[in-house]
């Protein structure tokens, strides 16, 4: 009996902090473009690279059995698509191209492998809203596997790899002997319905997944991986492209791990393509000289509506990172990054508004990009150096930087520094900087992106937390948040019990808090009635709910 009614004490307990932590889940979890797509779909033609003369030494170059297997498939795109099966062995190639309505598919034990001659790898116009190569002006070379103005592309397989052998490549770039900047492994170009799952991705010679001017995206369950010193490996680089989710994914590389980006300067304002509704969820993984999410620095066609929840990482330059200049222009707007775990980055959070890479002398340096409504929530950090480097640029708006329940192990006496940056924080330890200083509530949340609206969230929220237990935080942390939640409503006056003030009299701060803590938990428990590992959160009583608020009150 004990036992059960300290278990009762201690869902109390979590009720109360959920109800004010809970995360905001539906942005995410209701993108339909996230929605599970079969991968397995049957293709009613299905051929195999062997059928075309290829061979799988890892010796012999099978660029031109990819082509023409993929030619010989293109004649029943139109009758229902086709399958092209890679089967097990090291299969080297230079670049080809897809068609729509087709099923790359690299059996277990697959390997396709980039040929490290340059000249298997063509050289194209470079992209309209960059202007010029990202490296060098002038063209570019193809990506590995390409496919421009595709639609219904999925390229998937049961965890077979993709090996761009990207070495050579990383030799010439240090050397500075490149002719033209440096390919990618996978570029889809103007393309809508693109599924890349299951695979693994290793030493790309530049970005690694680059779906460009693309609609309908899903990146799901791949593993990226290259040398930490690889030169801008990014995983996955979205770019001046919309509806695209990027989940369960584990990326190790030498630059970021997923990059968000619409153009470059004038070309990228003139292209005018934006990125937009970008999700990024479960991503796992950490990088020595870039960021866990970056977003620019080639942002000059805008970036807005961006989700990402669910991230882990770890022993990493930088977590989250805002890349911006003069002459970009754009915007970056409408982002918000929640439930977060990160041990051994060294800085955060970054915002960088002097990135001033340009792709000639042509860009306007009063373009000034606009850069609001970014939200950070839930986020944890052990180990970390610094908590945030946050520089805008001076005459510029960063505004409604929000920063929401984080609590970060600092190594460093300074561990926030800002400037040209305006915005609101709540429950931020270490303590941030001036400008973010004023509190989100009660008067600023309206500004924040995807804040709610009270300190207490609602009970559908809660409910769902409930229900995913693996997400509760530990005993002692659940106790630490109880108090930080306390001592928040007491420097909210508008959020205490004023009508129980008995004949007009002031209660006791701590008691008024108590009495918002009781009637808060006494509301959810009494509007519940969900079970949770067997207890009926309904058998909560009033009882325990009080037990939760006098705990406080007589701790204080």
């Amino acid at each position: 009996m004990i036992n059960s009614v300290y278990i009762s004490l201690q869902l109390a307990d979590v009720l109360l902090v959920l109800a004010f932590f809970s995360h905001i889940t539906w942005a995410v979890s209701s993108s339909s473009h996230c929605k599970q797509t079969d991968v397995r779909v049957i293709r009613p033609h299905s051929v195999t690279i062997t059928e075309f003369g290829a061979v799988g030494d890892g010796i012999t170059l099978n660029t031109k059995a990819f082509q023409n297997a993929i030619f010989y498939l293109n004649s029943f795109a139109d009758k229902g698509g086709a399958k092209l099966f890679v089967p097990a062995g090291r299969w080297l190639t230079g670049s080809f191209n897809l068609i729509s309505h087709l099923t790359l598919w690299l059996d277990k034990d697959a390997v396709i492998l980039g040929s490290k001659n340059s000249e298997d790898w063509p050289v194209v116009d470079p992209l309209p809203s960059y202007g010029r190569g990202r490296e060098l002006p002038g063209a570019r070379h193809q990506s590995l596997i390409y496919g421009c103005n595709l639609t219904d592309v999925i390229i998937t397989g049961d965890n077979g790899t993709i090996d761009g052998q990207g070495s050579v490549w990383w030799n010439w770039f240090r050397s500075k002997t490149l002719n033209h900047t440096r390919p990618h492994l996978v570029e889809l170009m103007n393309s809508t319905g693109v599924v890349i799952s299951n695979l693994t991705f290793l030493n790309s010679p530049f970005w690694n997944i680059h779906p460009v001017y693309c609609s309908r995206v899903i990146v799901r369950n791949v593993t990226i991986m290259a040398p930490l010193d690889s030169p801008n490996t990014d995983g996955v680089d979205p770019d001046s492209s919309d509806d695209v989710c990027i989940e369960d994914c584990y990326i190790s590389t030498g630059d970021d791990l997923i990059s968000v980006k619409s153009g470059w300067d004038e070309y990228g304002i003139s292209f005018a393509r934006p990125s937009k509704n970008i999700v990024i969820r479960r991503l796992i993984g950490h990088n020595r000289n870039g960021s866990g999410i970056a977003i620019g620095s080639e942002m000059s066609g805008g970036v807005s509506e961006v989700y990402a929840e669910d991230i882990y990482i770890f022993n990493s330059s930088t977590a989250f990172k805002i890349k911006t200049a003069r002459g970009r222009g754009g915007y970056v707007r409408n982002i918000f990054i929640s439930n977060v775990t990160l041990s051994g980055v060294d800085t955060a959070i970054i915002f960088n508004g002097s990135f001033s890479q340009h792709p000639d002398e042509f860009y306007n340096p009063n373009a000034l990009p606009v850069i609001e409504r970014i939200t950070f929530k839930d986020i944890t950090g052990d180990n970390i150096k610094f908590a945030g480097l946050l520089k805008g640029i001076e005459g510029d708006s960063f505004r409604h930087v929000c920063l929401l329940n984080i609590t970060l192990n600092v190594t460093t006496l300074s561990p926030w520094n800002c400037s040209n940056i305006q915005g609101y924080s709540a429950l931020v330890s270490p303590e941030t900087c001036e400008p973010l200083k004023e509190s989100i509530y009660p008067k600023h949340h309206s500004d924040c992106y995807l804040v709610p609206n009270h300190l207490l969230s609602s009970a559908r929220h809660l409910t769902e937390e409930i229900l995913f237990p693996g997400k509760l935080h530990s005993l002692y942390e659940k106790e630490v948040h109880f108090h930080a939640l306390a001592g928040y409503v007491k420097q909210v006056p508008e959020l205490r019990l004023n009508s129980l003030k008995p004949n007009g009299d002031s209660l006791n701060v701590d008691m008024a808090t108590g009495m918002v803590l009781y009637s808060s938990c006494l509301s959810w428990v009494q509007g519940v009635g969900l079970a949770a590992d067997g207890i009926f959160l309904s058998s909560l009583t009033s009882a325990n709910c009080l037990w939760c608020s006098l705990r406080y009150c007589q701790r204080n």
